[in-house]
């Protein structure tokens, strides 16, 4: 069913920067995920629904509520409330299975229990014995956390998103039990920048940030259309037709991601880094850090083990305009347009 519902993200029209900025994001999930702002109907949602479709391949324990590696987590199995897990997983028997990277979506209307987690309280009545019913941040844990209109979320469930960023774990507190597991993931935001802008501390994590607009090509905005009709009128076979493209950019995709720790960057396209975030003003040093990252990922993506320039320009393009000091006024987009005129 999931199947027949998905718009393949192969047949997206156009908005190559967003492409590029989610690719990268799977290549290196460290660079922390990307924020997507753009006008209504941009393809901002469909797009990142549609990864689904083409995400890499990861192991993990089956039936593992914390998706945790066969090699991984096994002080977390020793505390942990999942039984049944636990014991396959402490004898050295536990099941694996290989599976897509996750795409967790968290809707803006989300209470903090159903971010992070909170008791089992069905267990507890059944059993007799206290369990931790996992949240969102366990769901996302190795794979992608998607939040629509994210500039919308409440204060509280910012906070927690912020907590999980930084430490790259949650932590349970209910009932008195404090019970933490892994939450390291790729956050991608969608929002409309008409709506409200995202808190300093929040737009801070996003390793990148593209803009999207209306297609203002005719022939593309009628290939646009012609494309929706078709998916419409019979999905599985629409998506089928795009089998193959998805198939070589999944490809490629794990192609990149292997060769990215083969991926070198000389020391003066380093200074080249810091020359340009000392221009522009940037605030701290992750600004520098995404940015080396997202070239070297570029590279990777490329199929080249060697950074060049215009790998660290392109990377520019997307790691600062969202970290630059702004005048009053001064909308994000406005500080992408500054980059490109340094580059010139």
């Amino acid at each position: 069913m999931s199947r027949i519902a998905i718009y393949p993200f192969v047949a997206i029209v156009g908005q190559e920067q967003m492409k590029l900025a989610l690719y990268l994001n799977l290549i290196n999930p460290t660079l922390s995920g990307v924020l997507i702002r753009g006008e209504k109907g941009t393809a901002k949602s469909t797009a990142v629904r549609a990864l689904a479709d083409i995400l890499p391949m990861i192991e993990v324990v089956r039936d593992c509520p914390f998706q945790l590696t066969p090699t991984d987590g096994t002080a977390l199995c020793q505390q942990c409330f999942h039984s049944e897990c636990r014991e396959q997983r402490m004898s050295g028997q536990a099941p694996v299975q290989q599976r897509r990277i996750k795409v967790v979506e968290l809707p803006v209307g989300a209470t903090e229990d159903r971010v992070v987690g909170t008791m089992d309280l069905e267990h507890a009545i059944h059993k007799g014995e206290k369990r931790i019913e996992p949240g969102l941040l366990a769901e996302a844990h190795r794979g992608i956390l998607y939040v629509d209109e994210v500039n919308l979320l409440d204060d509280h469930v910012v906070d927690v998103l912020l907590d999980a960023a930084a430490m790259g774990a949650s932590t349970i507190e209910r009932e008195g039990i404090s019970f933490s597991h892994p939450a390291r993931f790729v956050l991608v935001g969608t929002m409309n920048p008409e709506e409200g802008e995202l808190r300093p501390q929040l737009l801070d994590r996003f390793g990148l940030s593209v803009r999207v607009t209306g297609i203002q090509d005719r022939d593309s905005r009628v290939q646009v259309m012609e494309r929706r009709v078709a998916f419409d009128e019979d999905p599985a076979a629409f998506a089928a037709n795009w089998d193959n493209e998805s198939l070589d950019l999944v490809e490629r995709i794990e192609a990149a991601r292997s060769l990215y720790t083969e991926v070198s960057i000389s020391r003066d396209l380093l200074f080249s880094i810091a020359d340009f975030c000392l221009e522009l003003g940037v605030d701290g040093h992750r600004g520098d850090i995404i940015i080396m990252k997202t070239a070297k990922a570029l590279a990777a993506f490329a199929g080249r083990t060697e950074v060049q320039q215009n790998d660290v320009d392109t990377a520019a393009e997307l790691a600062l305009p969202h970290r630059m000091r702004r005048q009053p006024l001064m909308e994000v987009d406005d500080t992408a347009e500054k980059i490109r005129a340094m580059q010139q």
